[in-house]
């Protein structure tokens, strides 16, 4: 089927006001942020979409996917487009995108029950303002907070700052509403918990658009008491140190909202001006005020315990001014997208992994090791470390973080300078046991090690996609490797 036909059939499904074919917003659609550099020197190498299609219910949306389903179309689920693993990049001619931009009903704020309904298209920092008027928080606070949005966040298996309190988006989802490639719509009932077999509710949590579109979500909230927030700054001698810290308070059973550890190379961008060359160890106590002094009295203990690695106490009001300052706005990403037009150099690729406490010093320590002596592109790093920022009873993540000053066309970014780190980092993290992707996703340019990521328990992935997609039309290339989209990895 031709475009032209494409763009009809779709104008009489929707009306022709909710297709959009313009040229600029296609090459937009065309890629994420993990192609920023390329996006904005205008060369892409990847089929630009051949429609965006924004509709406004579930039974629209239904609608156009078994269209596509019946057409062999292939199709990209998209809200906030935020992703920045490839997960919204194109591979396939005569994509159709989907775009959650007329589902934005906030449907129900529900402070007895302590939930809240969405549609899949409201921006998170939309329902963060209406809770906090009612003294209530959702607890989800990514980077991207201002402007991702709940289909995306829900889809990617999102995680935020706070998460060490409040958990990720799979511990606040409540229930849901999704759609399948044949355009059966499903709904899972809200209740707090329930033993009718498997949770079927991660089939959509963290499904990458690559088994169903999500059109509806219900999240936990929370009681809010910003006058209770204490804020602990450190700075450590080693990451090791820090490492030990974190797990001292989370293993005695505390839960800061925000415990991170950074090493001096990553400390040097985010606390430039107190960070004295030194790692930084922080914390972040919220809630009611008899769990606030508790488990700051814990991070108290935790720091005394590991006081040989502890060079001094950061004034907490620096570390405070830094989370208020933390998020970026829209504005902030198109600063940054008007910088590369000019700038040849990469700043804030980050490839994020996790592991239990005993391994994680092993990879990161591993990773930085093999990138320094094996790197081909070493003498082109501006920047070399990593931070741990969300930590579990059992474990912790690592984000590794590398910029770069960029000697070769735009075009060949990818190839010459994130692929390479990429792949060491995966590989190193594999090997000693870890996971590639604590909360970014597998997206597109991960899948080639989704199976060595699973092991055995790849059969149950690899099900899920011929029952629910038998004909592949869901995100061609996302979570799930193709031979035939190799080569836009290269």
């Amino acid at each position: 089927m031709d475009k032209n036909k494409i763009i009809e059939k779709l104008s009489k499904i929707v009306t022709p006001s909710q297709v959009n074919t313009d040229a600029e917003d296609l090459y937009d659609a065309s890629a994420d942020r993990y192609k920023k550099y390329a996006k904005v020197r205008r060369v892409l190498d990847v089929p630009m979409p051949a429609a965006i299609v924004y509709p406004k219910s579930a039974r629209e949306v239904s609608k156009v996917l078994a269209f596509c389903n019946d057409s062999g179309l292939n199709v990209i689920p998209r809200a906030g487009k935020t992703a920045t693993e490839g997960g919204l990049e194109n591979w396939k001619e005569n994509t159709i995108v989907i775009d959650g931009l007329h589902l934005d009903k906030i449907l129900n704020i529900d402070t007895y029950n302590m939930q809240a309904t969405v549609q899949a298209g409201v921006p998170l920092q939309e329902l963060e303002d209406e809770l906090r008027e009612k003294g209530f928080t959702a607890g989800h606070s990514p980077q991207s907070k201002p402007v991702a949005k709940f289909g995306g966040l829900v889809a990617t298996r999102s995680i935020g700052q706070f998460s060490t309190l409040y958990g990720g988006i799979e511990d606040m989802v409540v229930g849901l509403e999704c759609v399948f490639p044949d355009g059966h719509i499903c709904r899972i009932k809200n209740v707090a918990r329930r033993s009718g077999g498997p949770d079927i509710r991660h089939i959509a949590i963290g499904n990458e658009g690559s088994l169903c579109y999500i059109t509806e979500v219900t999240v936990k909230i929370f009681r809010f008491y910003p006058d209770n927030n204490r804020f602990y700054g450190y700075l450590i001698k080693d990451m090791d140190t820090g490492i030990k810290v974190l797990r001292e308070v989370m293993v005695n059973g505390f839960r800061p909202s925000v415990a991170r550890a950074y090493s001096e190379e990553d400390a040097a961008q985010h606390f430039y001006h107190f960070h004295k060359n030194k790692c930084v160890l922080l914390f972040m106590a919220e809630g009611p005020e008899g769990i606030v002094q508790a488990t700051g009295k814990a991070i108290e203990e935790a720091v005394e315990k590991f006081k040989d690695g502890i060079v001094e106490q950061v004034d907490s009001r620096l570390i405070q001014d830094w989370f208020n300052n933390l998020n970026w706005s829209q504005k902030d990403i198109d600063d940054e997208f008007e910088g590369m037009k000019e700038k040849d150099s990469h700043a804030g690729f980050t490839t994020e992994i996790s592991a239990d406490w005993e391994t994680i010093p092993k990879i990161y320590n591993s990773v930085l090791q093999r990138i320094r002596q094996e790197y081909p592109r070493a003498h082109d790093l501006t920047l070399l470390g990593g931070h741990s920022s969300h930590s579990y009873i059992n474990g912790t993540n690592m984000y590794f973080v590398y910029n770069y000053n960029i000697q070769c066309a735009p075009e060949d970014e990818m190839r010459v300078y994130h692929h390479p780190l990429q792949r060491i980092i995966v590989e190193e993290t594999l090997k000693l046991g870890g996971s590639m992707c604590h909360h970014h996703g597998i997206g597109k340019f991960r899948n080639e090690w989704t199976r060595e990521e699973h092991g055995s328990a790849f059969y149950m992935l690899e099900k899920l996609k011929e029952v629910f997609d038998p004909k592949g039309i869901m995100n061609f290339g996302t979570i799930y490797f193709q031979e035939e989209g190799a080569k836009y990895q290269k």
